[in-house]
């Protein structure tokens, strides 16, 4: 990220000092990258070791204008001004932890089984109404994404928003205690990552694992509608941390209290200390109400005026990849509403996206048709889980299924036969079945995990209505 007055983030005798590096060459740098086709003329450009070697594509991040770089292989400090350091990944993390202790910013952490990417950037949206806020531009959750992030926060900054992830037990922990948020927000507890987990309870104990990073005194911040909200309250209870609700009973902080939608969009009622505050987002689903009343308990949590936030929330719809609609053309004439859930999914947001499209209006003539690929990361009951979609299918009237990957094949003959509109081994294969299947006033959902590429389907689809006049 680059300041607007591009004034420098980091001077390369401040990286030295932080990671103990040695300096090779001064510079100054307005930027952190770790990739060099992304880098921004004016970045420090940190050659991780990772899937490949950083250090391979030196000369092509300062033929794009990086200022300096972080190394630690000494044949390369002649590749242009640089700091050695012993280990580029710990550099990163020790680099993120002064960039915190320089800043006065109030910290938030998010993390769930879902909704963390839109929390954290709803987050974002109603903070940055009030005050300058710095948060990931994506979902940069990872053992490399969150201290890159914090790389990246300026010093004058009032507010800064992370987002942590996980895929094993213990990934959270050292992250949280990085970041050491002012407070904490667990979205919902979910079938997630069960491969590498013996049962639900174990991805919960791994996500109240954020808890561990807290101030003294900062909240953890809890949906407690969730079926694991005692055991996240238990966790943070045990490392005396005030536990602060948002959900639907009467011991909320932050309580739902109505959900109106047209089908595109919902206004949502929610009370805080008394006091009703109303937010309309673009997006429809049990789980935007949710969301908002995270995000408003949260900026609370920060000192933060909540109705500036609420007003400045007003208006945040679906990212793209998870819930944003387009109305798109049709060659033949007409068009239909495509709504992207392409970036990820399991059990918890498939039911959840089934829902939410059954609440979409169609067009004259129009059917709502689901596409889903693969869920990835299910373990040994990947299959039982896949063909126990079928019921939300079913419960939501879900006119049509387009199916693709070996795993949906368990969805798919478990639908009724009135349901099926076809089923392919990989998205790209079952693209063009699914274009000559659409017409106008159709609303069409597709979801699936990152890895199965449903997102092609999506790719296509747009691209078909690009070659018509694109979006109406």
């Amino acid at each position: 990220m680059t300041t607007l007055d591009q004034t420098p983030l980091w001077t390369a005798d401040a990286i030295a000092r932080a990671t103990h590096g040695h300096v090779g060459a001064p510079f100054a740098a307005t930027g952190i990258s770790i990739d060099s086709r992304s880098l921004q003329p004016g970045d420090v450009f940190f050659a991780l070791q990772d899937q490949r070697d950083g250090h391979d594509f030196l000369a092509d991040a300062f033929a794009r204008g990086a200022a300096g770089a972080v190394i630690s292989r000494p044949d390369c400090v002649e590749a242009g001004p640089c700091v050695l350091v012993g280990d580029v990944l710990a550099a990163l993390a020790a680099l993120g932890e002064a960039a915190r202790r320089r800043s006065s910013a109030r910290r938030i952490a998010v993390t769930g089984s879902v909704g963390k990417t839109t929390v954290t950037q709803g987050l974002a949206r109603a903070l940055g109404g009030i005050g300058a806020t710095h948060a990931p531009t994506k979902s940069l959750n990872n053992h490399i994404g969150v201290p890159l992030t914090l790389t990246r926060l300026p010093e004058q900054t009032r507010f800064a928003v992370f987002e942590i992830g996980m895929n094993h037990a213990d990934e959270i922990r050292p992250l949280t205690r990085l970041v050491a948020p002012e407070a904490a927000i667990v979205t919902t507890i979910g079938p997630v990552h069960l491969e590498n987990f013996d049962s639900v309870e174990g991805i919960a104990d791994a996500k109240a694992e954020i808890f561990e990073g807290l101030v003294p005194g900062g909240p953890a911040i809890i949906n407690a509608d969730n079926p694991y909200a005692l055991r996240l309250t238990k966790a943070a209870a045990q490392l005396g941390a005030p536990v602060w609700y948002f959900g639907e009973g009467e011991a909320c902080a932050a309580r739902l209290r109505a959900m109106e939608t047209d089908g595109r969009r919902t206004r949502i009622a929610i009370e805080i200390e008394g006091r009703l505050r109303h937010v309309t987002v673009e997006g429809i689903g049990a789980h935007w109400g949710y969301a908002a009343a995270a995000i408003l308990l949260g900026a609370k949590a920060l000192g933060a005026d909540v109705d500036l936030c609420a007003a400045a929330l007003d208006g945040f719809g679906a990212l793209d990849g998870r819930g944003a609609a387009r109305e798109l053309r049709l060659p033949g004439g007409g068009s239909f509403m495509l709504v992207d859930e392409s970036y990820n999914a399991n059990p918890m947001s498939m039911a959840a996206a089934i829902k939410a499209l059954a609440a979409r209006p169609t067009g004259l003539g129009g059917r709502r048709i689901a596409v889903i690929g693969d869920m990835l990361e299910l373990g040994p009951d990947e299959n039982a889980l896949h063909a126990a979609l079928a019921q939300d299918v079913a419960a939501a009237r879900i006119d049509l299924v387009f199916c693709a990957g070996a795993r949906s094949r368990h969805l798919w003959e478990a639908l009724a036969p009135s349901q099926r509109g076809a089923f392919a081994p990989s998205a790209n294969a079952l693209a063009p079945a699914l274009i000559e299947a659409i017409r106008p006033g159709d609303v069409v959902m597709a979801k699936s995990s990152n890895g199965s590429r449903i997102s092609f389907v999506v790719e296509e689809l747009t691209r078909l209505a690009q070659s018509q006049g694109g979006q109406e």
